[in-house]
């Protein structure tokens, strides 16, 4: 398989889907679930046995929308028409409708009416919750309250904020856990988690991730494991096994694949083994 966007035409004029065949074979990999727990995978008409529920990232189809191919608010019946029934919203696509109550209530109306359910959003915000300064924060805080709005609107379970830091890794620690101590403050109320991934800057290494969440020491702030970056080496495994404990979604990454449909950069059955072993059961979201 390449890494070439398929897109085929559905019911709609408006609408283009990437291919159920191109699109899922990304994520064919994990049919080696099977092979982990000792049992076969569920067959379709028995879902009641898959350890865990699949979710789409919209990042997954950052090409279709930067090339106009999709709308934002046909992202629910992209992912139906998938067969997946979960999304987790990018906020670079809402961040000019954010204060549009009609148009959230259309991308709610939507998502409801094709069953799909909306877990998070991504704040795409780039306010400081690490800053130097504690009014610097408190501001930071604040300038996330209109997507924890949104993401209350929508139905969603948690925002995700990047770790937008200052400092040495000692001091991001003492200042990120701050400000977003501070935030979860504003979200306890609306019933929103706080969520961080692994991602870039000190983010990325799992250790230093959970001394901020563990320094945090709120019941609304945890993790959101991500099996990337696509980089060589053993250290992902570690990060997920590290984060796993906090962990309230999983991002199952894929970045290219072999003539067999199989990852070339991650070890999907040893990552699938670590994921399970901590015990979650909630939804894993393909982003590719």
């Amino acid at each position: 398989m390449n890494r070439r966007s398929v897109c085929t035409p559905t019911s709609s004029p408006h609408v283009a889907l990437p291919s159920r065949r191109s699109f899922l074979q990304a994520a064919g990999s994990w049919l080696a679930l099977g092979t982990l727990s000792g049992t076969a995978l569920a067959e379709p008409t028995k879902p009641e046995r898959k350890p865990f529920q699949f979710a789409l990232s919209q990042r997954s189809l950052h090409g279709e929308y930067s090339a106009k191919r999709l709308d934002p608010l046909d992202f629910a019946k992209v992912a139906r028409g998938l067969g997946i029934s979960a999304v987790e919203y990018d906020g670079q696509f809402y961040r000019k409708q954010l204060a549009k109550r009609k148009y959230l209530a259309e991308l709610k109306r939507r998502a409801s009416g094709e069953g799909v359910s909306s877990l998070l959003i991504l704040a795409d915000e780039d306010a400081a919750l690490g800053a130097r300064e504690e009014k610097a924060r408190r501001r930071a805080a604040g300038r996330y309250e209109k997507w924890l709005e949104a993401a209350a609107f929508l139905g969603c379970k948690a925002l995700r904020v990047p770790a937008r830091v200052e400092g040495s890794e000692d001091d991001a620690v003492a200042w990120f856990s701050d400000g977003l101590r501070g935030l979860c403050g504003l979200a306890d109320p609306l019933g929103i988690d706080i969520l961080v991934e692994n991602q870039d800057g000190f983010s990325a290494r799992g250790s230093w991730l959970v001394e901020v969440l563990n320094a945090v020491g709120h019941p609304r702030c945890g993790s959101r494991p991500s099996f990337g970056p696509a980089e060589p080496g053993n250290q992902r495994y570690q990060d997920v096994r590290e984060l796993m404990p906090s962990a309230r979604s999983v991002c199952a990454k894929f970045y290219d694949f072999d003539e067999r449909g199989e990852e070339r950069s991650i070890n999907y059955p040893q990552m699938l083994k670590i994921v399970l072993d901590a015990g979650y059961r909630g939804h894993v979201a393909i982003e590719y």
